[in-house]
């Protein structure tokens, strides 16, 4: 399908024959993090104009599902976890053994073609961050995100996300 697929197509442009014959000519790996952390990382960035976090995340809140940035848009909405049969989900947090796997499965040498991967390491630090920027936000914010982020918490193992407290 290579023929077919070109740099900036999207899946949509196909039909659902030519969807289901090239999905399943590939192996499929969807990449996810906590939404909240997700959040935090955009406006440490700088993605977000707001000076605070509380506004950076009314600014989140006011754009909606639709308008939002593919920065902090649900995960479910960017990709179809329930449309499309994922061979892998690799979570953050757990970056360097699941690719290790992965490469492995895929008849690759793991160690050799791994960058060294900080995730795990950095894992309590964005526990004290999300701490710190979900004490910032109002209680009405907390329950707009949990609603926001509801089908992400639902379709991901996240046990420790704010959002799902």
């Amino acid at each position: 399908y290579r023929r077919l697929h070109t740099k900036g197509t999207r899946l949509s442009k196909f039909n659902q024959t030519e969807i289901k014959a090239m999905l399943g000519s590939y192996t499929k790996v969807l990449f996810v993090r906590d939404p909240f952390h997700r959040l935090i990382a955009t406006f440490l960035q700088g993605m977000g104009i707001s000076p605070s976090f509380s506004s950076f995340i009314q600014e989140v809140l006011d754009s909606g599902m639709h308008n939002g940035s593919v920065a902090w848009k649900p995960l479910v909405s960017l990709c179809q976890p329930c449309l499309i049969q994922y061979d892998y989900v690799v979570m953050f947090g757990f970056l360097r053994q699941e690719l290790g796997h992965l490469l492995l499965r895929a008849g690759l040498p793991a160690g050799s073609l791994l960058p060294e991967l900080t995730d795990s390491q950095v894992q309590w630090t964005y526990r004290w961050l999300s701490e710190q920027m979900f004490s910032e936000l109002s209680a009405q914010q907390k329950q707009q995100l949990s609603r926001f982020y509801r089908w992400d918490l639902a379709a991901f193992p996240f046990p420790s996300s704010f959002l799902s407290e």
